[in-house]
């Protein structure tokens, strides 16, 4: 049985779909001092009685969210579920994976412990620190959902990209644009490169490809605020750039970064549905498919 979270209610419908598993309902109750209750309903055709695995599917962008998983691993326990798998096609707290100064918490190592004991095995989408799913006491596997973003870019632009250039935001994330561009089957491949000429001045360009006249995709694997990959972007529109696509695993796009990103000339941005937006024109579902 799917059950599905409340940030994946998509995702879990299309994972649902694409194992031909059914799909669970979730009863949620709202107390009048705040607090909230997440209780597993069986489908239609079937008894919780009848149920040999449950997988909770759950992007965690939100405290709540955390939360919300806890109470549904702990209403499948209670309801005699053998097995229990979290898919967090999200990790919230994952970028903070280790700490900087004594006093800081290692904030997914927490999130870690505190989901371990209620699930059997845990699944996450392209975690930006793949050392997180060492965080985890049951076993963890992170999936790479990174080349189906090659899907909607075959797709999407019309006209098709024109002599695709795939750039990543630093040369730490070029595997990332090498994978996409791989999928696509075409295209070449660069990253950006910080200079910084003094304590506040930093200058942004790609590192080696000629973008002028030619369409080029961002590549990563967040985008969040959406700040320094806009700020990248206008340096391609100095440059007389083509045409100028976004492509990441998980649309986060925090407050204004939608605004951000489309003054800087963005055409369109392609996205997964691992956090659900309005840009999340593929699925991970079959991703996470073959891994269960």
């Amino acid at each position: 049985m799917i059950v599905s979270g409340s940030t994946s209610q998509s995702l879990a419908a299309a994972l649902a779909a694409e194992l031909d598993e059914p799909l669970g309902a979730v009863d949620q109750t709202a107390f009048p001092d705040g607090e909230s209750k997440f209780a597993l309903s069986p489908p239609a055709t079937h008894s919780l009685a009848d149920v040999d695995r449950a997988v909770i599917v759950a992007s965690t962008t939100t405290a709540a969210s955390h939360l919300e998983v806890l109470q549904l691993q702990d209403a499948a326990r209670e309801a005699g579920i053998d097995e229990v798998v979290t898919v967090l096609p999200y990790m919230g707290y994952g970028r903070q994976d280790r700490a900087f100064e004594a006093g800081e918490p290692v904030t997914a190592r927490a999130i870690a412990r505190a989901l371990s004991p209620g699930t059997d095995r845990i699944l996450t989408v392209t975690p930006h620190e793949p050392g997180v799913c060492e965080f985890f006491d049951p076993p963890a596997t992170a999936i790479d959902a990174e080349a189906l973003l090659a899907e909607p870019l075959q797709t999407g632009p019309d006209p098709a990209l024109a002599d695709p250039l795939f750039l990543s935001p630093d040369a730490g994330a070029i595997e990332i644009a090498e994978t996409v561009q791989s999928a696509y089957g075409e295209g070449a491949v660069d990253h950006f490169e910080k200079t910084r000429s003094s304590g506040t001045e930093v200058s942004i360009e790609p590192s080696d490809a000629a973008v002028e006249n030619r369409d080029v995709v961002v590549v990563d694997d967040i985008v969040a605020t959406g700040s320094t990959m806009s700020e990248s972007i206008e340096v391609l529109q100095e440059r007389n750039v083509g045409r100028v696509f976004v492509a990441c695993v998980h649309p986060l796009l925090a407050r204004d970064a939608r605004s951000k990103l489309a003054r800087a000339g963005v055409e369109a941005i392609f996205a997964t549905d691992t956090i659900e937006r309005t840009v999340s024109t593929v699925s991970a579902a079959p991703a996470i498919a073959e891994e269960l």
